[in-house]
């Protein structure tokens, strides 16, 4: 099944969105030049969701990936919730407190968060109430431990993961007197997301991440050419420290079982994730929650069985990692993207070509044609191919879509070769999974010159 490019275009860019940060009188005052992001699914509905927003009480932007497996309940309720609970952990005393107090007097809240949402970005309206509830606790509980001391972000973000995290599992726990809400938190805690969440403010970045989800920093190094800087580490099984990590939090007895085929439990691949209850409850805390849940509950073959060698819960954390780096001006974009991308590109590649896209400059690689017998033909071919490259403009608007070009398209020169792109994006939804993961992907772009400023100020 052919598509021409027209067709593989729309597809490609059904969901693409960008943001540019407005200049005031001229100037641009924030670190962030602005974004482009974009989705390609797999699975059918996607699993993986994305966000971004500006954090209008405090100074900052944050950004975030999530991956979902067992579904895209418990992504989707992070993808609308995690920043909120973030934003509130880095608020001031003062500012909790004006917020507490007018939601007392029924008075309008202050906003905490500008979205930066693309239409298809759902938010679940059925249960913002029992959310905005929630929400609401943690931050009379933080006016309550008030230490006076100003909050750290990487403090913030830890926390606020870690509480969601236990929200998710209260809810589901409490269960609602609504039989759709009652259906949908058992949804959410049952499923699971993997998160990888950036704070932007000034020249300070915090990655926070829980899962296998990953952080690139884009580096132009001083003869224009690219390098990679990993800022997150992926929980599973690849990952030694991980591994000794869960290890050392359960007795020698089950050491034999914790790890299986590379899974937890033989089970689930990433090693910290948000919802996932059947890693972390109890068993006969998981038995009395599904008995006394709706009837849908039971016809879910996932929510019955019990993970072999189950007998030191919980086996599992969403509490993040939280690497920081200070900005310099050579930084130029951070990349953010569910596995979906990592699984088929070399985070050098990334570099280079997300690079090479938003300077429009190609630094010529010599063809490399890895063990290939090329005839003086194909050579010339690919020599000529690569000459209308460069003379293209780039057909993308769009940073992120250009890298899932490149992602589901590039052949093993390098290049990205139409009629791949058209075979791997006409595969029908049962065949497609077995080929690529959910693709989601957040490009980042710095402004050198706000970063370079902040520096001399120092």
């Amino acid at each position: 099944f052919y598509l021409t490019p027209p067709q593989v275009n729309s597809i490609l860019k059904a969901n693409e969105y960008s943001f540019k940060v407005p200049e005031f009188d001229g100037k641009n005052v924030s670190s962030v030049l602005g974004f482009d992001s974009n989705q390609l699914p797999a699975n059918a509905p996607i699993e993986d969701r994305r966000s971004a927003a500006t954090c209008l009480q405090t100074r900052g932007m944050l950004l975030g990936v999530f991956d979902g497996h067992a579904g895209c309940a418990c992504a989707q309720a992070v993808s609308e919730r995690l920043f909120y609970y973030i934003a509130v952990s880095l608020l001031p005393h003062e500012t909790l407190l004006e917020i507490e107090n007018a939601v007392e007097s029924g008075r309008a809240l202050l906003p905490i968060l500008q979205w930066h949402k693309h239409p298809n970005d759902y938010f679940s309206k059925e249960a913002s109430k029992l959310y905005f509830n929630s929400l609401r606790t943690y931050w009379q509980e933080l006016i309550d431990l008030n230490s006076g001391e100003t909050t750290d972000v990487k403090e913030a973000l830890i926390n606020a993961f870690k509480r969601l995290d236990n929200d998710i599992s209260l809810e589901a726990q409490v269960g609602d007197p609504n039989s759709f809400l009652n259906y949908l938190v058992l949804q959410v805690a049952f499923s699971g997301a993997t998160a990888c969440v950036a704070h932007v403010d000034g020249v300070d970045l915090h990655i926070a991440n829980t899962g296998d989800s990953r952080a690139m920093l884009g580096v132009q190094e001083e003869d224009g050419s690219w390098s990679a800087v990993n800022l997150s580490y992926d929980h599973n099984a690849q990952n030694e420290h991980e591994v000794e990590r869960v290890k050392m939090e359960h007795p020698k007895s089950e050491e034999k079982s914790l790890v299986k085929q590379d899974r937890l439990l033989g089970l689930l691949m990433p090693f910290r994730a948000f919802g996932d209850v059947k890693f972390k409850w109890s068993i006969e805390l998981q038995k009395r929650v599904v008995e006394s849940g709706p009837d849908q509950l039971n016809d879910n073959e996932y929510t019955k069985f019990i993970p072999p060698n189950y007998h030191t819960p919980p086996y599992l954390t969403a509490e993040p990692e939280v690497i920081y780096h200070k900005l310099r001006p050579q930084d130029k974009f951070l990349v953010l993207a569910t596995d979906g991308l990592w699984e088929t590109m070399h985070r050098q590649d990334v570099a280079r070509i997300v690079g090479e896209y938003l300077t429009g400059v190609h630094h010529q690689q010599p063809i490399a044609v890895g063990g290939y017998k090329v005839t003086l033909g194909q050579m010339h071919g690919l020599l000529t191919e690569r000459r209308a490259r460069i003379s293209s403009v780039f057909e993308d608007q769009n940073a992120a879509t250009h890298l899932i070009r490149h992602a589901v398209g590039n052949n093993e020169f390098g290049t990205v070769d139409h009629e791949r792109l058209s075979k791997m994006l006409s595969l029908p939804e049962e065949l497609a999974r077995m080929y690529r993961d959910d693709m989601t992907i957040i490009v980042v772009q710095f402004n050198s010159h706000v970063i370079g400023a902040c520096q001399n100020e120092e």
